[in-house]
């Protein structure tokens, strides 16, 4: 499976963007996907991830309220629903697929697309 990123962008405070996340390949029902981000200068960060079969959800508080993640099973798609966006949300989004969840959480999934970057001005 690989993984292609896309929709970032430059927005303002308060904004919108969604991010998508091509897979190809078969995806199985076990299969757990998630968004990570890195800031400059500092650890990639864990967001959010879905579990590809059940399509439960999970989010860093950081990001709780705010963020949405989905998937598009018959189109092997995962978004990011970014809402309120702020300027601590400048960064790039990866997006990442694992078939174990605490792999994944951790930061070590085994898939990982090529990010997309993410501008919050204030």
């Amino acid at each position: 499976v690989q993984l292609q990123a896309s929709g970032g962008g430059l927005v303002q405070a308060g904004g919108s963007l969604r991010l998508s996340c091509a897979a190809s390949g078969r995806i199985y029902s076990s299969a757990v996907m998630g968004w990570f981000r890195q800031a400059p200068g500092k650890e990639r960060e864990y967001v959010a991830a879905i579990r590809w079969g059940f399509g439960t959800t999970y989010y860093s508080d950081s990001v709780k309220g705010r963020f949405t993640i989905s998937r598009d099973k018959a189109e092997n798609m995962v978004f990011l629903q970014m809402n309120n966006l702020k300027p601590e949300d400048t960064a790039i989004y990866y997006c990442s697929k694992d078939s174990d969840w605490g792999t994944l959480v951790s930061g070590k999934a085994n898939v990982w697309g090529q990010g997309t970057q993410v501008t919050v001005s204030s």
